[in-house]
């Protein structure tokens, strides 16, 4: 449960927000405001209100076929071609592929380019027995493998998001701060995504976890909708902007920076602080020791390295790991592998935990890099562990917590990120 840094670099492109009187007439061109509080002529299944932004999140990635149904019929468009109705006969579901002629829809030939499946009705349509809200783009990628985007309003996303990002006996306002940092990171994503890219966010943990109109749920409908339009911003009056709004799962009573653990630039919203033990009550919050084999974390860490063509690709094998810094609160922010050769490998906190946790088939993986690490002869014992995740921004079992203690959502938000702003964008 958590929103991480993508691994594919991103030319920023600034989101801006003005204070309370410069705000509407900027969002007015960022966002139309034409909608008023009745637009749904269903409230969850109906048309999209106006105004909402939308964002491509990647389905499924390098596929060589799909199933798709539908409860009504769809339209298809494929290529530069028009809409055509697509007969699909009650709920029956066909294999999608992408033949060296073109798209095959069950037997039928239907051309070549980007395919595009719109739905009659929001969730009408399944692709892989999963429906959505928004429209299909499948995409050849080459040798007859393609892409799956889903082309989705932002709050229709986060109705998925949310329930798949928290606990269902979380309070409602623990929900409606999810909500409101959730759209945050994932309009900054899709604001910020490189000219020419096909989607802005992972379907996974490499962006935020969704799966579709099957996960939402009645609490998650109320949260997104009572915060619709609301994100968390930073900056001078007048030129507050939205930034990668971070959230873990647990903090283990430390946050860290964004900088400590991305390489992000310093931002006070996301800097490091001293949370003390509110989210006491996740099983993660202690852990370990987790004790792992220096020769299983040579491979492992080779294995990082190659998939990253980092250096650790042709690290030795691992004689020792040491904390090289910690932040001013005593959570590690770098670490330095020695291997038997004496060659020396810094990897930030982040880095660091997701290389030892490549390629494990063990079990043993660690929850956090909030930890210290202990040597001996044959392996190193990860001992005194805190937290789920990486520990930046909000912290989903504090959040949890302080909705319990009876905080707000408003409240809850603005704690996890110091001096920020609560505005509504659209």
């Amino acid at each position: 449960m958590e929103a991480r840094a993508h691994g594919r670099r991103r030319r920023p492109r600034p989101f801006l927000l003005g204070g309370i009187t410069a705000t509407l007439a900027l969002l007015v061109a960022l966002f139309p405001l034409a909608c008023t509080q009745g637009c749904y002529q269903n409230r969850y299944l109906g048309s999209v209100p106006a105004g909402v932004p939308e964002v491509r999140v990647l389905l499924l990635e390098g596929r060589t076929s799909v199933s798709l149904s539908a409860t009504e019929q769809p339209n298809i468009r494929v290529g530069s071609g028009p809409n055509r109705p697509i007969n699909l006969s009650g709920g029956a579901s066909v294999p999608i592929t992408l033949t060296s002629v073109g798209w095959k829809i069950g037997s039928a030939m239907v051309g070549s380019g980007t395919l595009i499946i719109e739905p009659a009705t929001q969730g009408s349509v399944k692709i892989d027995r999963r429906a959505y809200r928004g429209h299909f783009r499948l995409i050849p990628i080459g040798a007859g493998k393609f892409d799956v985007i889903n082309d989705v309003d932002v709050d229709g996303y986060l109705m998925s998001v949310v329930p798949r990002e928290m606990f269902p006996q979380w309070p409602l306002e623990a929900y409606k701060a999810q909500a409101i940092v959730a759209r945050t990171y994932a309009l900054y994503v899709a604001r910020t995504a490189p000219m020419g890219t096909n989607f802005d966010l992972f379907a996974d943990t490499r962006s935020q976890v969704y799966g579709g109109i099957h996960d939402e749920s009645a609490k998650s409908r109320e949260a997104v909708d009572s915060t619709r339009g609301m994100v968390v911003v930073y900056g001078p009056p007048g030129q507050e902007r939205i930034f990668k709004a971070y959230f873990s799962s647990c903090c283990g009573g430390v946050t860290q920076s964004a900088n400590d653990a991305f390489g992000d630039p310093i931002l006070e919203p996301l800097s490091a602080r001293n949370i003390g033990p509110r989210c006491v009550e996740s099983g993660h919050f202690n852990w370990g020791p987790v004790v792992i084999r220096k020769t299983e974390l040579t491979r492992r860490i080779r294995m990082w390295g190659a998939s990253n063509d980092a250096p650790e690709k042709g690290i030795g094998e691992v004689l020792r790991i040491d904390v090289g810094r910690a932040n001013q609160y005593g959570r590690p922010s770098e670490f330095i592998i020695t291997d038997a050769r004496g060659y020396r490998y810094s990897l930030n906190s982040e880095d660091f935990r997701h290389a030892v946790d490549t390629g494990a088939s063990d079990g043993a993986t660690l929850p956090s890099s909030f930890c210290k690490p202990v040597n001996d002869a044959t392996s190193v014992h990860f001992t005194e562990g805190h937290g789920f995740g990486h520990g930046v921004g909000l912290c989903q079992w504090c959040a949890e917590h302080e909705a319990n203690a009876g905080a707000s959502h408003e409240s809850i938000v603005l704690d996890a990120f110091p001096h920020a702003k609560l505005v509504r964008a659209y």
